[in-house]
């Protein structure tokens, strides 16, 4: 079987176009997902996958196309045509009959124009793209700072949520072994009821919470498998790391502020905003001024007739044309001053706008350094408040094997000692997110 070669240079060209798009579908090759997860794999997965990524890498593509066809703009068109005209008529003969004749006529040019002069328009609009371009991959990489800093979030809360389960868990275990000692010395008759079964009791808020421990780590685990966008099904665990660092010399504010400042893709792409506009306002002043075009003509005419060649009527009908045409705008109903008083005015917005992301994001980095200052303050006097409480536990643990604690006061001391253990993860991890955040403002990697 033949296939014809328009056919065969489609499909080459559609196969091509697959092999080196960038978002091509992965059902074909798809990598395996990993069982455990490092924070590292979550962000890589995430820079690959996510849909509002890849729908900014679309549409910084289609930027692209058009900065293409901006630049396009500058060379000149060429546009054929051909007609064939059948044209049927009565015509006077000099016998004074009129027969019905038909006569096949065909004109065929080829076209071609070029714009000299716009008044920069041109220039100005490829300038104006080329910074679109730009701007959309500033838009990329906003929104890769943006799931970074959510997917730490959900990483460090998995953490949080599986450390509390250990702890709850050793709780859990403990309380089951002072029940069952308290249930022997019961049985002897050294300790009350209400002792054996105040025991009982926080064995079964013990359990409760480590119940409460458990839902907690899979609702943290279904949020960072939505930020990833993972399927349903899948079921994933992550690494713990060996030490998470939740306390070190915090860099000051102002310096920190200077940094983001220069370096953050919302501030830049806030920049190009203002020369963006500028650009539309030279646009729009652009239609004050006249335009000079360039075109030119081939072209050529036949009619069918017995005694006439039809490739000696195609070159006697031959011609050629050249010209220059020069259109001035006179008056044109205030649309010029209406774009360019517009123009002004989003010349004044994107200053704005530029005015106000650099403030938010002043406001934001200040905010980061309260966190951690307030955190790592938090982390210190929660470290100090465990180890005191660990201590008193520790004693009336030991004084309730001998048989000389008293029940309310070793409830109170455990009740402390499990408040004490939660405040200090909770501002562990805490301490640990807010650094990481406050250092990523400052362009610092965010590593575990």
């Amino acid at each position: 079987m033949k296939f014809p070669r328009r056919f065969v240079t489609c499909l080459c060209l559609s196969l091509w176009m697959y092999g080196n798009n960038p978002l091509k579908a992965q059902d074909s090759a798809q990598t395996p997902l990993p069982a455990i997860w490092s924070l590292q794999d979550c962000l890589n997965y995430a820079m690959q996958n996510n849909i509002q990524l890849n729908s900014l890498r679309l549409s910084r593509m289609s930027s692209e196309q058009d900065l293409l066809l901006s630049k396009a703009a500058r060379l000149p068109d060429l546009s054929g045509s051909a007609s064939q005209t059948l044209t049927g008529r009565k015509t006077l003969t000099a016998s004074g009959n009129m027969p019905y004749e038909g006569a096949l006529s065909g004109n065929y040019s080829v076209n071609s124009n070029v714009t000299l002069y716009q008044g920069g328009y041109l220039n100005y609009d490829i300038k104006q793209k080329g910074l679109l371009t730009q701007v959309a991959d500033l838009n990329i990489a906003q929104q890769i700072n943006d799931m970074t800093i959510q997917i730490t979030q959900a990483y460090l809360n998995i953490l949080l949520a599986r450390e509390n389960i250990v702890y709850v868990r050793d709780l859990v275990t403990t309380s089951t072994a002072q029940v069952q000692q308290a249930q022997q010395r019961y049985d002897v008759g050294s300790i009350a009821l209400k002792d054996l079964a105040s025991l009982q009791s926080q064995l079964a808020a013990d359990r409760y919470n480590l119940v409460t421990a458990e839902n907690q780590h899979r609702l943290s685990k279904l949020t960072l498998k939505q930020l990833l966008q993972l399927p349903s099904p899948y079921d994933f665990d992550i690494f713990s790391p060996d030490t998470l660092v939740s306390s070190h010399l915090v860099v000051p504010l102002q310096e920190a502020q200077d940094t983001a400042l220069a370096n953050r893709p919302e501030i830049k792409s806030a920049q190009l905003g203002v020369n963006i506009s500028s650009l539309d306002l030279a646009k729009a002043r652009a239609g004050f001024l006249p335009t000079l075009s360039a075109g030119g003509a081939l072209g050529s005419s036949s009619l069918k007739d017995p005694g006439n060649n039809f490739f000696k009527q195609l070159d006697n009908n031959f011609y050629q044309q050249i010209g220059l045409t020069l259109s001035v705008p006179i008056f044109t109903r205030r649309l010029n001053k209406t774009n360019v008083e517009k123009s002004k005015l989003e010349v004044d917005q994107s200053q704005l706008t530029l005015k106000n992301t650099r403030t938010n994001l002043s406001q934001t980095v200040e905010q980061a350094y309260i966190n951690v200052q307030n955190a790592q303050g938090q982390y210190d006097a929660a470290v100090e408040q465990l180890r005191y409480a660990t201590e008193s536990y520790r004693i009336a643990t030991e004084q309730l094997k001998v048989g000389v604690a008293n029940m309310v006061d070793f409830l109170q001391q455990k009740n402390l000692y499990i408040q004490a253990f939660q405040s200090y993860i909770q501002a562990k991890y805490n301490a640990a997110l807010t650094i990481r955040i406050y250092d990523f403002y400052r362009g610092v990697p965010v590593k575990l």
